[in-house]
């Protein structure tokens, strides 16, 4: 008991707890039970909503510009500085936490001002930008984004194609000679937590439009746009793993900027310092909102797992909602999860008290596994 060393490397709990929440709840939990355990906290992201905060609590500085909205509306974007390394969060700019209830557009939000964000990155100095992009109100393929670096993505007349990914289908002439030339020597990092290529079955439209309130309509007109927009840009591009993540944001940033494509969450563990953190554990508690099947594939509680798992080092996790039988936790490298569900099955009591349900969770596990 006197020699346990905790890392709590947990990401948020949506709707209820931010990933710094999620390890102060659970580091008071316990300590109601371990007065003097060691518990170091690195709360961690995949690349999506939450980057910036991490980033933030692991010692970045936040830094804010005003941006254009997906609506075209200005908004306050952070992102965080750290040296020359800065983690810019396409869902600061481009969210679709910044609609209003309800409203959607499908065909017309715009990532202009992700571009926006990158080209304040660039002007505090950043030459690793580590870019984040998930929970995108978008659909553009990243044309809002690019023309806000300097491309112009012109119609049959000369005159600039509307905002979204809907008059994409216009699209006659893409000049990409106008782009910031800084970017040039910045190492772009797209991080996400999605491998998805541009268009198609397993495309950006046809899979994650529905959510942003496109029709099948819609779904189809934005496909074909899309790929009318790759045929111009680089089809081949269109294919690649992560080129439909955020909307296609993806794709804009591997066409034209040079990014390099690599798992959010291993990005984000890099950035955040992990590994050294993890060295000094005995034991992590990982978790999110839901542990599903989506978690398998690229979310932070597998991602923490699989290191700590090749590390040696045993591995717990929180979560609202378990949805994952023993023997898959298992084979995801996390020995046991408790689940605020277990403590409160209604959903909208367990969201509105997640942070006492989830200290009453860490005391459990302390005694599971602390008191041993």
């Amino acid at each position: 008991m006197e020699t346990a060393r905790v890392l709590v490397a947990a990401d948020k709990f949506k709707g209820s707890l931010t990933a710094v929440q999620v390890a102060e709840r659970v580091t008071a939990g316990l300590r109601r039970v371990v007065p003097g355990v060691r518990v170091e906290t690195l709360p961690v992201a995949d690349g999506g909503d939450g980057t910036v905060a991490a980033a933030v609590a692991a010692g970045f500085e936040r830094r804010e510009a005003r941006v254009t909205g997906p609506l075209g509306e200005p908004v306050t974007a952070a992102y965080a500085l750290r040296g020359s390394t800065a983690v810019v969060e396409m869902a600061e700019a481009s969210g679709l936490q910044l609609l209003p209830d309800g409203v959607f557009a499908p065909l017309t939000a715009t990532t202009y001002g992700s571009g926006e964000l990158l080209l304040a990155a660039l002007e505090a100095g950043a030459t690793t930008i580590v870019f984040g992009v998930g929970g995108s109100a978008t659909t553009d393929g990243g044309a809002g984004m690019l023309a806000a670096l300097g491309a112009r993505f012109l119609d049959a007349d000369g005159k600039p194609v509307g905002p979204g990914g809907g008059p994409l289908a216009e699209l006659a002439e893409a000049d990409l000679s106008g782009l910031d030339p800084r970017l040039a020597d910045v190492d772009l990092v797209l991080a996400s937590d999605v491998d998805n290529p541009l268009t198609g079955p397993k495309g950006a439209p046809e899979v994650y439009g529905r959510q942003k309130g496109a029709s099948e309509e819609d779904i189809a007109v934005l496909d074909a746009a899309l790929t009318h927009f790759a045929s111009v840009l680089g089809p081949e591009t269109a294919a690649l793993p992560g080129a439909g993540a955020a909307g296609g944001i993806g794709y804009g940033a591997l066409v034209a900027l040079g990014a390099r494509f690599r798992p959010g969450i291993e990005v984000m563990l890099d950035v955040l310092g992990f590994a050294p953190a993890l060295a000094r554990a005995t034991l992590v508690i990982t978790g999110e909102g839901s542990l599903d099947e989506q978690t398998l594939h690229g979310k932070a509680p597998a991602g923490v797992a699989a290191a700590a798992r090749a590390a040696g080092i045993e591995v717990v996790a929180v979560c609202g909602r378990l949805a994952l039988p023993p023997e898959a936790l298992e084979k995801a490298g996390i020995r046991r999860a408790y689940a605020l569900a277990e403590l409160e099955p209604d959903p909208a009591v367990s969201m509105a008290q997640a942070g006492p349900l989830l200290e009453r969770a860490a005391q459990s596990l302390a005694r599971d596994f602390l008191l041993r």
